[in-house]
Formats: structure tokens, sequence, C-alpha cells
């Protein structure tokens, strides 16, 4: 299961992030290190096609796509030359698929500082230093090696760019790399390689003006989605039961919360998609990844189906509520049937048929 996962300075609300996730058992304490440890938890995703499919076919089940999220706990700076607990944290990012930066905007009295551009310029600094040290390491290696190879020179070529791009403070998903280039990359684990979003943690008081609040990080992290959240609130509103959450978030003007649109986009950062199959015994959403074909989706069930696979039955979710059902679906020409070339697309509905 890929995971994303939470960094940012000690007190930035990482710990309480989780709990909103989690619905509780992360230690949140208003001094730096509470979390020396990180913690582990899988979110399910939320996706109301799938729900409404499951009145469709009146589902005795439902299951909904997951993700897995890590409290990774604070950075410091320095922690690339491991003050803190740097050596650790860095460890545990490069462990993730996909980073989240937590960046505090509010004042509460806590330690730290309210600046989440502060906050980010410290973090990426970090994580830079890290990734240089990594990547100077490989580029003296690989320079060595060219000597009686010179088909390394186009490795060295890229890391020469990195190392200079990485010394300059700005790292890698900023620099202007390619997706061949970045693919390249992926052997070296730099941490900076990977994708991101930022959640903006903001204060009761600022509900309202979330897009103002955000305005600078927006600019600042220019392709990467920000997400202002606030997080101690989502955090108390994750402990209530489905019914007082909601009256709660009404009652503050957040609607659903923040939570599921960060769930979402934190799914898609990892290049996640959803497929759907629904019957009266289960709807359920099943992940797959941007670009795979009919049969690997096929094999995400089970790989029994992807070795013996025939074709897909495949019809939109929309499609496919509109028609009422299956039945009346291919009645009306809607369902279509893919071979083995057919890139499966976010939304699909499916039914696969086999040899066994």
């Amino acid at each position: 299961m890929e995971r994303f996962g939470f960094v940012g300075l000690p007190n930035a609300g990482k710990s309480s992030l989780y709990n909103a996730l989690a619905g509780g058992g992360a230690h949140a304490a208003p001094y730096a290190f509470a979390t020396t440890d990180p913690n582990v938890g899988v979110a399910k995703v939320p996706d109301d096609r799938l729900d409404r499919l499951a009145v469709m076919s009146k589902s005795r089940n439902v299951v909904h796509a997951s993700v897995q999220f890590t409290d990774i706990g604070g950075l410091v700076e320095g922690a690339s030359h491991g003050e803190g607990l740097g050596n650790a944290f860095l460890s545990h990012i490069r462990e993730v698929d996909a980073i989240v930066f937590v960046l505090r905007a509010f004042d509460d009295g806590v330690p730290g500082s309210t600046e989440p551009l502060e906050h980010l310029r410290v973090v990426e600094i970090e994580l830079a230093l890290a990734d240089l040290a990594t990547a100077e390491r490989q580029l003296d290696k690989l320079t060595r090696a060219m000597k009686g190879d010179s088909s390394l020179r186009r490795t060295v070529d890229l890391l020469t760019r990195v190392v200079d791009s990485l010394g300059e403070g700005t790292p890698l998903y900023r620099a202007d790399l390619n997706d061949e280039e970045r693919a390249s990359l992926k052997e070296y684990f730099l941490l900076t390689n990977k994708p991101v979003l930022a959640v903006l943690n903001i204060g009761e008081e600022q509900i309202g003006s979330e897009d103002e609040v955000a305005a600078p990080v927006v600019e600042e992290l220019k392709g990467a989605e920000v997400i202002p959240l606030c997080v101690q609130l989502e955090a108390e509103a994750a402990q209530l039961d489905e019914s007082e959450r909601a009256e709660m978030l009404e009652a503050l003007g957040l609607g659903d919360g923040a939570v599921p649109k960060f769930l979402r986009s934190a799914y898609h950062k990892l290049g996640l998609r959803t497929f759907l199959t629904t019957g009266e015994k289960e709807s359920r959403a099943w992940t797959f990844r941007a670009g795979s074909t009919a049969p690997e989706c096929a094999g995400v069930i089970h790989t029994d189906f992807q070795r013996g696979f025939i074709r897909a039955e495949t019809i939109q979710w929309d499609e496919l509520l509109e028609a009422g059902s299956w039945a009346a679906a291919r009645e009306v020409g809607k369902v279509r049937s893919e071979g083995k070339d057919y890139i499966a697309q976010d939304g699909d509905v499916m039914e696969f048929r086999f040899n066994v």
C-alpha cells in the first residue's frame, strides 16, 4: 500500500493531522520531539461515486480505497547534519512515497514559528542538504566509473545538474527536470524527488479567509496543491460518531470538513486511480496506477485474473447510475467490451472475463 509522510517543524500539527485521519492514537504535545517514533495509520479515501453505486446495487458491503500515512516527527535546522532527531527522521521520510508538508499558520501560544513560509524554508533546505550529500556521493562514484564505461555519461550529466540545483537550496520537485529524468533518479531514493503537497494548519479564527492565508504558500509552491485545514478542529471532530461529527462541522461552516479533500488529493498525488466493482454482495473501490491496462487492473483483484484475462466489460460510473443497472446499461449499448490494450480510466466500473 502506498503511503505519504507528514513533514514539518515541531508543533506544526502533524500528530493532530494524524488524529484527524485516524480518529486518535497519536501523541500530540506542545514541545519539540513529542513524536520520536513514527505513527503509522490507514485512512479510507472518501468516494461518493462508490457510495452511490452501492445504493443502486443495494450492496451488503462497501469497501473504500485506502492509503497509509505516517506521522514522522519534527525536523529542525541542522537535521541534515544530525541535529535533533534529524538522521532518524530523514530515514523515515526516505521510506514514504509522497511528502505532505504540514505548515503552521496561526499563533496559539505554543512554541515555534507561526509563519508558514518560514516552516517551508527550513524543511526544504534540510531535505535539499540531505539529498545533496547523497547526490554528491553518487556523482563521485559514477564519475570514477565512467572512465571505463562511457555509457554512464548521461547519468553523470544528470547528477551534475542535480547537485547544482540542490547546492543552491532548490529541492528537486522545483527543479527543471522532465518525467524521464525524475524516473531515472528514483534508484537513488532522493527525498525531494518525491511528489509533494502541503497542508496549511490554520486556526479557528482564520476559517472563512483560507484563500487569503494560503495565497503566499500557493505562490511559493507553484504546481503543488495547498490545502488549508483547521487541524485541531478536524482532529476533535474525528473522535465523534458520524452524526455528531457532521453536526459539529456544519455548525462551524466547514461542510464535510477538509479531510476528504486532503485524502483525495494525496491519493491522486501518488499517481493512484480507482476502478469500481458493484453488486448486491459488495461494492468496492480498487486502486490502480494511472496508465494501467485492463489486465493489470484485473490483477489487482487476483493475479489469476490477469494471467487468464480475456476482456473487461467497462462503463463509467455515472453512465451506470443513469442506466440504473448493468442489465439496463447493456440493453442501451453503454457497456463496452475492452481488450488487453485498454488503458483504464478513473471511475471505470468493470467486470472481467477470464480463463481460470
